[in-house]
């Protein structure tokens, strides 16, 4: 989202020039725009998937035009909130914990006790998830569900759809063939991971509401990438032989869709004067940002030849 924008002022110095140009000025109304402001929000980034413990990042909301730095995302993250997560028959408390980045600064995240053997409470398919934060004397819940995974039926790669100026050579597109089950409300959502890295979201999400019960073929995949990185994107979503790329394919529920469905509509329509506003819908309740999700996943993998 970094865009360089440049202007080239040609002027041309005459007596008739700058006559105009005082004349125009002198005709200026100074406008003053009041932004209220508001107070910052608190963000969730929860997730359970199947096999696997919860797992919630807290942060808040940064202002619109406060100056991001490495310092401003590292005081946005929430301390000292109690969390917990339910199943209907067990509620756990989450521990806050740190992890070392490369630098200096620390990523904070909760999850379950690692000290405490009763801990043994992962994601399991077709549970209900409660997920409750008290902070600042406010409390938020969301709930979720994991749907029984519908896996895709193959995975292979070719010429890609789109083709223009920018796309590598020697690139291919990921594609798979896909059955959606016969019962109506079936929502995915997907994430790759190229030779044995981090999975990250693909810029795509699925209903089934006017596929339901058919079988796709060539659909077309894209390949998710860190955009943390100052880096060609158009490149990262494609696939080049000798990559290995595993497909980390998520039942979610309505709620989960709806939060990543508005998200990528918010995200692609950034710096386009025709989009329409959108705001990005939260799955939390009492004004939090952001969705607690629950996946159910399945895994696929390929060798690009």
């Amino acid at each position: 989202m970094r865009k360089t924008f440049r202007r080239k002022y040609h002027l041309l110095v005459n007596a008739a020039f700058f006559a105009i140009l005082f004349a125009f000025a002198s005709c200026e109304k100074v406008v003053n725009i009041h932004l209220s402001s508001t107070p910052p929000a608190l963000v969730v980034q929860g997730q359970i998937e199947t096999g696997l413990p919860p797992i919630v990042i807290l942060t808040t909301s940064i202002g619109f035009f406060a100056n991001i730095d490495l310092t401003t995302l590292q005081n946005s993250f929430v301390h000292g909130a109690t969390v917990t997560v339910s199943d209907g028959s067990r509620t756990m408390k989450l521990k806050e914990y740190s992890l070392d980045t490369l630098g200096t600064n620390k990523i904070y995240y909760y999850t379950l006790d690692a000290d405490s053997l009763a801990n043994i409470f992962v994601g399991q398919i077709e549970h209900f998830y409660t997920l409750t934060i008290t902070y600042n004397s406010k409390t938020y819940t969301s709930v979720t569900k994991i749907p029984n995974p519908a896996p895709i039926d193959s995975l292979y790669t070719g010429t890609p759809l789109f083709i223009d100026n920018k796309t590598p050579k020697n690139a291919l597109q990921l594609f798979t063939d896909y059955s959606d089950p016969d019962t109506i409300g079936n929502f995915v959502k997907y994430f790759t991971s190229r030779d044995h890295q981090a999975y990250y979201p693909a810029n795509n999400v699925f209903s089934d509401e006017v596929i339901n019960g058919t079988k796709i073929t060539q659909l077309g995949l894209q390949v998710g990438y860190n955009d943390s990185t100052n880096v060609n994107s158009d490149s990262l979503r494609y696939l080049y032989p000798g990559d290995t790329i595993t497909v980390k394919w998520c039942s979610i529920d309505k709620g989960v869709y709806t939060f990543w469905n508005t998200y990528q509509f918010a995200l692609n329509a950034v710096g386009n004067p025709f989009a329409s506003p959108i705001n990005v819908t939260s799955n939390i309740s009492n004004g939090a940002l952001g969705v607690w999700a629950g996946y159910g996943t399945y895994f696929k993998t390929l060798i690009v030849k």
